[in-house]
């Protein structure tokens, strides 16, 4: 494999430690990303728990998209809120609105205490847009328009398309509308990687380009869209116990995702 599109005149990189990073990923490949999306995230059965509770996957779905976008600065694991977040809603689905359940479960959250008026203005400014969409229009986003639900969610909230929280709000999307439509979708190549802090320091070991290029590029290369290859890093670079036991339960190829810790 050639590195040519990874040279970047400027970026310090390491094309040693990025050859290595391709052929780790071009092997483990899009059915490996699905494993650990499906069989060891510990956010995709709680996910599963809430829509079985529910029994109603237009609010389920829509429940997710909202999670999806106040899941930042938590006071605990990514995997503890979202499991927070499900037994929650299973017992108390929202009757008065949105933005007024999260307005009461954010302030008694063990997970996700901080920043709560931000957090419940954010739902407020999203909620006309979320309340508006059907079970037919959430179908339509899953099957083949998954770029234009991160250009919607971003128009709505104001803010860029590459933002953290929109472009994992469609990846979370991606999990509910697997659940609930029965049917496995890969993200487009065109979505970006969430750039978070786990990300930018990983990707430090490779480059001083910045992460939404870089791994836009790793991306193409590999033929894996960013958001799949953020799922096979996230347990290299959670670390969480559980996951680990997980991956080595579920994953055949647990010991090269893991390689990928030691680049």
């Amino acid at each position: 494999m050639t590195l040519d599109r990874f040279i970047r005149v400027g970026y310090r990189s390491d094309d040693e430690k990025i050859r290595e990073l391709v052929d780790i990923l071009g092997d483990l490949g899009l059915d490996c990303a699905r494993t650990i999306e499906e069989r060891v995230d510990l956010q995709f059965d709680a996910l599963r728990n809430l829509r079985e509770n529910l029994k109603n996957d237009g609010l389920f779905i829509r429940l997710v998209l909202a999670n999806a976008l106040v899941s930042y600065q938590l006071s605990g694991k990514g995997e503890d809120w979202w499991w927070e977040f499900s037994r929650y809603f299973s017992e108390n689905p929202p009757e008065e609105g949105i933005s007024r359940a999260y307005s009461r479960f954010l302030p008694v959250s063990r997970t996700n205490r901080r920043l709560v008026a931000g957090k419940v203005r954010r739902l407020e400014r999203v909620e006309p847009f979320v309340d508006s969409l059907s079970l037919d229009d959430l179908r339509d986003y899953y099957f083949g328009g998954m770029e234009r639900l991160r250009d919607d969610l971003a128009k709505a909230l104001n803010s860029r398309r590459s933002a953290k929280t929109v472009v994992f709000a469609v990846k979370m999307f991606g999990y509910a509308g697997r659940i609930a439509f029965g049917k496995f979708v890969p993200y487009p190549m065109a979505i970006e990687i969430p750039e978070d802090v786990r990300i930018n320091s990983y990707t430090r070991r490779f480059t001083a380009e910045p992460p939404v290029s870089f791994w836009r590029r790793i991306a193409e290369k590999t033929r894996i869209p960013p958001l799949h290859i953020d799922s096979i890093l996230w347990p290299v670079l959670g670390g969480k116990e559980e996951v680990l036991r997980r991956l080595r339960e579920n994953c055949r190829e647990w010991e090269e995702v893991l390689r990928l810790a030691e680049l």
